[in-house]
């Protein structure tokens, strides 16, 4: 496996004097996800969590929908190929849409397709639970408090953060979510998606996918983002910061004081 990080030689201007020093940098890893022999997209990535990468990746894309239809993922030596094999063929996208953002990744789901709705679990949340949970979000991301550069997403039940990922690209990290999901067999309800990642078109449709009832960015929403999470019965939170936040579509499900 790939190392996160590597170190580099820098040297820093502070003061009025240079120093060398050697500074932890994020490592940008290419991986192509081949499924039943056949590449299908290569994704620029931070190489943790690779199978669950590529499985998340299939999932959100609406190819698969439980981890019964895997029969293996695994990644080569180099671990440059994520290697997946299902149980039945599927047609690889005839075209790939490049999502939006820096690092931006790639989807074959037409931007009218229809998102998921997300059924009311019932869970009402205080604004004190979405601070606390987000608190502890944001303080346990150890590659950006390391090396910086990168995204964090995690998902939790109401009550507590429960799983945790990291990457360059903030689409990738909710496919590992929903890889890690589907591997591991974690059992999270109802679901609660926290990410340092602008909440676009593309996040609110995977976040819908994996039946997120509440999202919470830490940055803003996109106009189409707003409309999609109104239309699946998304509590859509942005620019979740301290002591406040902003409640976009769906408010009902947060307790007023």
């Amino acid at each position: 496996m790939p190392i996160e990080d590597t170190l580099y030689s820098s040297h820093s201007y502070r003061s009025g004097k240079w120093i060398e020093e050697e500074d932890p940098v994020i490592v940008e890893h290419q991986a192509s996800v081949m499924v039943n022999s056949e590449t299908w997209v290569m994704l620029m990535c931070t190489p943790t969590h690779l199978e669950a990468l590529g499985v998340g990746f299939l999932f959100n894309e609406g190819v698969i929908r439980s981890a019964s239809e895997v029969v293996s993922a695994h990644l080569c030596d180099d671990s440059t190929i994520i290697d997946i094999w299902l149980d039945r063929s599927v047609e690889r996208p005839k075209q790939w849409r490049r999502t939006t953002g820096c690092s931006g990744g790639m989807t074959g789901v037409d931007i009218d397709y229809p998102v998921e709705t997300v059924p009311p679990s019932g869970k009402i949340y205080s604004p004190e639970n979405i601070i606390a949970c987000n608190k502890a979000f944001n303080e346990e991301q150890p590659l950006y408090r390391r090396a910086g550069g990168v995204h964090s997403s995690a998902l939790g039940d109401g009550k507590q953060i429960l799983l945790r990922v990291e990457d360059v690209g903030r689409h990738n990290t909710i496919d590992k979510l929903a890889g890690r999901l589907l591997l591991e067999g974690t059992q999270i309800e109802p679901r609660t998606l926290f990410t340092t990642g602008r909440i676009s078109s593309e996040m609110l449709q995977k976040a819908a996918r994996m039946q997120c009832e509440v999202i919470v960015s830490r940055t803003s929403p996109t106009s189409l983002s707003v409309e999609m999470a109104r239309q699946a019965g998304i509590t859509l939170v942005g620019y979740a910061r301290g002591e406040r936040f902003r409640v976009y579509a769906h408010n009902e499900r947060i307790q007023l004081s």
